[in-house]
């Protein structure tokens, strides 16, 4: 009796095992397949219109620089102006390296708004799963170089200006549309030499939409919309040594600079970014929430370097390579948006001469270009439109590692706020710059919808 008692137990336990590992095993296989549903992007079908059409016409003008020749893309943007009824000018600082404007005059003096672009954009590297200047579209996504980089915004900007335009509406200040050549190789030949020479375009502007926002995304959802007000600025250069031993010394002498965080200092643009962001991070919310906080209490090292790359000037050196006279080191210096150049380039070169190194080509200088108040109605409307319209938090945002030509304007005093206005996940944006460029159709529609209600409510407010 006691001998099927213990059977019947036995039983008993394997069929309770049974049925929990097959109970396991279908709640594991529910939860994975609700985990793939929710990464993989199933293909959805969108109308193509107008716009999206726009926008293939445009990747298709090749102004690929370098070499540089955005002339042919001008003439394109010119003629959609004109069948609005804009009348445009094309504005050569060298043969075929062509920028475009067109102004429409408000009611009242100052205060101007310019939508600005580049028409250039970077050659196509790597392997493309689509011709890189066809525009094609294939699976809900327009492929192309330029169109995240930077054709797509500037479709978006086009169109709301012309909408404002067909309006026959007096906008109660001036709407400027400014489409530059050379963005993707400095600016010397774009926006930098309109300033110095057509001063007259920028008569008048105060605020300025540019690239440069980011969208973050999860599960095809926006989480946040960030509206760039500041960046980084860069010197990119050499330093040269009669020998590869001086270089390796003064690359040692150097890696305490490289991250350092004992030197960490918070500009008030990035505090209320940080602030900003930190209440959409989980992991981190106490960190950057109060930043002035934590670097009091000393724990700046719990500060994520991404985000720590911002409260310092920090220095990226490259390997040594043999130069016409003796070898050559590249540097990059990141520094913090206020910051001299000259002054920071002294203070590297004085730190380099005990090693017998000197300064070898000087690619890029950039700055001071301190960041934009985010304390105006039309960041308000900015980020108030977007937040209704994606249902995210959306505010400022400051990039550590890249940065745009609004830092010539800031530098002038013009506000300028960097829009990403149609959500862009992250493996769409590892084609900015890289192969398989390329934007949703539907999440494109949306920037033009987004774009089309700003521009018009700042154009028309009071009326």
């Amino acid at each position: 009796m006691a001998s099927r008692k213990r059977e019947w137990l036995i039983a008993s336990a394997f069929i309770l095992i049974a049925v929990l590992a097959a109970l396991g095993t279908f709640i594991y296989a529910r939860r994975t397949r609700l985990d793939r549903d929710a990464l993989i992007y199933i293909p959805k079908t969108s109308p193509v219109t107008q716009e999206t059409l726009l926008l293939e016409r445009y990747v298709r003008i090749r102004t690929i620089n370098p070499p540089g020749n955005e002339i042919a893309g001008a003439r394109f943007l010119a003629a959609e102006l004109a069948e609005a009824g804009v009348r445009s000018e094309i504005i050569e600082a060298a043969p075929g390296r062509a920028s475009l404007y067109a102004r429409i005059k408000g009611k009242h003096p100052g205060d101007a708004l310019m939508l600005l672009n580049h028409i250039d954009v970077v050659p196509p590297y790597g392997k493309w799963e689509r011709p890189p200047f066809s525009g094609s579209i294939a699976i809900n996504m327009v492929y192309g170089r330029g169109t995240a980089d930077m054709k797509g915004l500037a479709i978006c900007e086009l169109e709301a200006f012309r909408d404002v335009a067909r309006s026959r509406r007096v906008p109660e200040h001036d709407l400027v549309f400014l489409a530059v050549a050379d963005e993707e190789r400095g600016g010397a030949l774009g926006i930098q030499w309109l300033l110095d020479h057509r001063p007259d375009l920028f008569e008048g502007v105060r605020y300025a939409i540019n690239e440069g926002g980011i969208t973050e995304m999860a599960q095809e959802r926006m989480t946040y919309f960030g509206v760039e007000t500041g960046s980084k600025q860069t010197i990119d250069l050499d330093l040269v040594a009669p020998s590869r031993n001086a270089l390796l010394a003064l690359r040692r002498s150097l890696e305490p600079y490289m991250e350092p965080r004992h030197s960490m200092r918070v500009l008030p643009a990035v505090r209320t970014f940080l602030a900003t962001i930190g209440s959409t991070r989980r992991e981190n919310r106490e960190v950057l929430h109060d930043i002035d906080n934590t670097l009091a209490i000393q724990k700046g090292w719990l500060v994520p370097l991404n985000y720590a790359e911002l409260l310092m000037n920090t220095i990226w050196i490259s390997g040594i390579e043999p130069a016409e006279q003796g070898f050559r080191m590249r540097v990059m210096m990141r520094n913090l948006p206020d910051e001299e150049p000259d002054a920071r380039l002294a203070w590297l070169l004085a730190f380099a001469k005990p090693f017998g190194a000197t300064a070898g080509e000087i690619r890029q200088k950039q700055g001071p270009a301190p960041p934009s108040t985010d304390d105006t109605p039309i960041f308000r409307l900015i980020a108030s439109t977007a937040a209704r319209q994606y249902h995210a938090p959306a505010g400022p945002e400051v990039l550590p590692f890249s940065t745009t030509d609004s830092r010539f304007l800031r530098a002038r005093g013009i506000i300028c706020y960097g829009l990403q206005p149609f959500p862009l996940d992250f493996f769409q944006s590892l084609g900015i710059h890289g192969p398989n460029e390329r934007v949703r159709v539907d999440w494109f529609e949306q920037g033009v919808t987004l774009l089309h209600e700003i521009v018009g409510k700042w154009a028309f407010a009071g009326s």
